[in-house]
């Protein structure tokens, strides 16, 4: 642990709309893939927390699901774990995608935000999206909706004004003990993150119709003896037998191809060798049944 008296630390929510970004900002970030990604919105359903330790301080990053109105249980559970993160933390960033201008979205979370005394970051991301000329009128029309701390334009993906994002943090951070290890980049165990690993090669892989109706399961993962490989079994969840059909694919390739591209990325999470073997699932309407969410890992109770 760091005993440097002017160390600082704290948490920061990432908050704002499905699709900003936010989950490609923290991966950022961290410098490696522990959130979901996906060019469809609504993806990231608990709370991801990255964990950034640099000599002098220590960032806590909530990733929160996107503000969005609830269709179903699960929308309601992704809603108050976004919400509820207002509260606890040291500083929010709310973060909006430059290319998509302003929305009800937003002007929704902004409400939301006058409700807390958390000093507020606008995080205008996807700077690279838009013509330069473009950006005064967009800090022009969130800064006549509320008073923020600061103001920063970023392009996540390409990491354009990310460090000094980092050090705006930093300078607003409280003085605060290193709560992690400096090694450990974040507070969900590996299962968590090899669930997420294979349900976004689901997403990226699969129709539309698909995402919100997907969770994976994991239902064993064990090292072989004398051996560095590690055995992954796990379950895909879906809620009508035609899904199951679209994610294993004609002959099996679908699935293959889903065990395939997600293999590599649980390869480079855990450094070893690894087997994966999936399996696809129909449970009906699990999206709106509690039991259902906390066995897949939506515990409200956690928040």
């Amino acid at each position: 642990m760091n005993n440097n008296p002017n160390h600082k630390s704290g948490f920061i929510s990432i908050i704002g709309r499905p699709n900003v970004g936010k989950s490609t900002f923290l991966n950022r970030v961290i410098g490696q893939k522990i959130a979901i990604m996906s060019d469809k919105p609504q993806t990231t359903r608990n709370k991801v927390q990255g964990v950034l330790t640099r000599d002098d301080s220590q960032m806590i990053f909530i990733d929160t699901p996107g503000i969005h109105k609830p269709k179903h249980k699960l929308g309601d559970f992704m809603m108050k774990v976004a919400q509820n993160t207002l509260r606890e933390v040291d500083l929010i960033i709310f973060m909006v995608n430059a290319a998509e201008g302003f929305g009800r979205g937003d002007e929704f979370i902004i409400e939301k935000l006058k409700e807390v005394k958390t000093p507020v970051y606008l995080v205008i991301n996807k700077i690279d999206q838009i013509q330069p000329d473009d950006l005064f009128s967009i800090i022009e029309t969130y800064k006549e909706l509320y008073t923020f701390e600061e103001i920063i334009p970023i392009s996540a993906l390409q990491g354009n004004n990310v460090d000094r994002l980092l050090e705006q943090i930093k300078f607003l951070l409280p003085e605060g003990p290193q709560y992690y290890p400096a090694d450990q980049v974040t507070d969900h165990p590996e299962r968590f993150i090899v669930s997420e690993l294979i349900r976004e090669k689901a997403l990226h892989l699969t129709r539309e119709e698909i995402p919100h109706s997907i969770a994976v399961v994991i239902d064993k993962i064990s090292k072989e003896e004398n051996k560095d490989i590690i055995n992954v079994m796990a379950t895909i969840v879906v809620e009508r037998d035609s899904q199951k059909g679209i994610v294993i694919g004609k002959q099996g390739k679908m699935l293959k191809e889903i065990g395939k591209r997600a293999r590599l990325d649980i390869e480079n999470l855990l450094g070893s060798k690894v087997f994966l073997e999936l399996w696809v699932k129909v449970q009906k309407d699990w999206r709106n049944k509690a039991t259902h969410l906390k066995d897949f890992g939506f515990r409200e109770d956690e928040y």
